[in-house]
């Protein structure tokens, strides 16, 4: 995806479900998570392990069909395998961007996902892109 697509995503998205939330703070996850929500999005964390619980104050949810409001964008953080299940429940809840972080790569998910519309970043990673593309709050 070009830069110019990039700065497009990140300025209409307002919600992301962040999959594979984690409570531990060295974690790539949670560095990322805090950055967001720092920069004024709504984030909302997904685990199955841990929801029902409070993280960074917001409420950790299992699954990406247990949220009951928008989301714009869907996250990554799990593993390029998990990668293509996680495409369909993006696509199922109806999100616009699938975000597959630093390392999740997987080629079938990111296809799926665009043919059914939404936009795809991949092997990227948004605390990074938006210090680099000068849209830092």
């Amino acid at each position: 995806m070009k830069d110019d697509d990039i700065v497009k995503v990140l300025k209409r998205v307002k919600t992301i479900a962040l999959v594979g939330a984690s409570d531990r703070p060295e974690r790539p996850s949670y560095g990322v998570m805090h950055y967001l929500l720092d920069q004024g999005y709504r984030v909302i964390p997904v685990s199955p392990k841990l929801a029902g619980q409070t993280l960074l104050g917001q409420t950790v949810v299992a699954t990406l069909s247990d949220i009951q409001d928008h989301v714009d964008m869907v996250d990554v953080f799990r593993q390029p395998e998990a990668a293509l299940e996680i495409a369909q429940e993006a696509i199922a809840i109806k999100a616009d961007v699938l975000w597959l972080q630093i390392g999740v790569i997987n080629e079938e998910a990111a296809n799926l996902a665009r043919n059914a519309g939404l936009s795809v970043v991949m092997d990227l990673c948004p605390k990074q892109e938006i210090p680099r593309l000068g849209l830092e709050q």
